[in-house]
């Protein structure tokens, strides 16, 4: 009996904390992997004079310590993924899983102001190859194979 409960009981809070774990804040940037990556350091580093424990910016993360005014001086584990998502895109993710998503959108938020800042406006995307032109129809007239009754 006591098992089942301890059973139901995990499955209960499983939910709870797998919330918690996948709880990330997204930033598509438009700015190159490096130039993302300098300014994400700097604005963990300087402008939030955060704690960075950990950087690899050959894998695009950073693990930080992040203190918010209304946890007092409780220090909150925080990591920040960057990846080339697509030819022209970066992906940015900061995780917080301790604290409401809103703090993970601030850094966003404060990335994308920065980045604009530092760099301007971002780089224009090449305009989409146009359409491929419909298949040719061999000289039919009224588009059946010659071969076929």
């Amino acid at each position: 009996m006591a098992l089942c409960a301890f059973l139901l009981g995990g499955v209960a809070l499983g939910p709870a904390f797998e919330r918690e774990a996948l709880a990330a804040t997204a930033y598509e940037s438009p700015y190159t992997f490096e130039q993302t990556w300098g300014t994400t350091i700097r604005l963990v580093r300087v402008d939030l004079g955060l704690e960075i424990t950990e950087k690899d910016p050959e894998h695009g993360y950073l693990l930080f310590k992040y203190t918010s005014p209304e946890s007092g001086k409780r220090v909150h584990a925080g990591s920040i993924e960057i990846v080339k998502s697509g030819k022209d895109v970066v992906r940015v993710t900061v995780q917080l899983a301790t604290m409401p998503s809103y703090h993970e959108r601030m850094i966003t938020d404060a990335l994308a102001k920065k980045l604009h800042v530092e760099y301007g406006d971002p780089p224009r995307r090449p305009d989409p190859p146009p359409p491929a032109p419909p298949p040719e129809n061999d000289g039919e007239k009224d588009g059946k194979d010659k071969n076929l009754p």
